[in-house]
Order: structure tokens, then C-alpha cells, then sequence
């Protein structure tokens, strides 16, 4: 609906005669657990947050971390096999 500049914006136009509950194909929740699947959240102590500037930082060292393991991987011992 197309106001004019005099008018003020209504803060919600959302009708109270709508029910949701009587809608066919709504689910509360649908997707939930597959935004948790993909979300991963890893809290950081105090002092390691400290090295840090922002989020990109963080990923940027853990990359970087990856990179060099993958690069140079740790032998395994037969001592650790066992």
C-alpha cells in the first residue's frame, strides 16, 4: 500500500483476522534443525580473544593453521596405534 509523504508508515500491517494456525503447510520450527546443523559457534577464552581484532582475524589464523598442518602433517608412532 503506497502512503504519501504527509502520512506516517504504519509500524505493522499485519491484519489481526489472520490465523496462522488454521494455514495448510506451516510448520513452526521447519527449518531449525538444519540451521543448527550448519551452525557452529566456538566461544573463545578472555586472553585468546585478546589476540585478536575481529571475526576475520580469527578465521584468518585458523586458515592459516590449517594450511601449514596440512602441509607439513604430524608423523603417527606406532607407540600411539597401539
Amino acid at each position: 500500500m503506497a502512503t504519501s509523504p504527509n502520512q506516517p508508515v504504519p509500524d505493522d500491517d499485519l491484519q489481526p483476522e489472520y490465523d496462522f494456525r488454521t494455514m495448510r503447510g506451516v510448520v513452526r520450527g521447519k527449518y531449525a534443525a538444519r540451521y543448527r546443523e550448519r551452525l557452529r559457534m566456538v566461544r573463545l577464552a578472555a586472553d585468546v580473544s585478546a589476540a585478536f581484532a575481529d571475526e576475520a582475524a580469527v578465521n584468518a589464523a585458523l586458515r592459516e593453521n590449517l594450511t601449514w598442518h596440512q602441509k607439513h602433517p604430524t608423523p603417527v608412532t606406532l607407540t600411539e596405534i597401539a
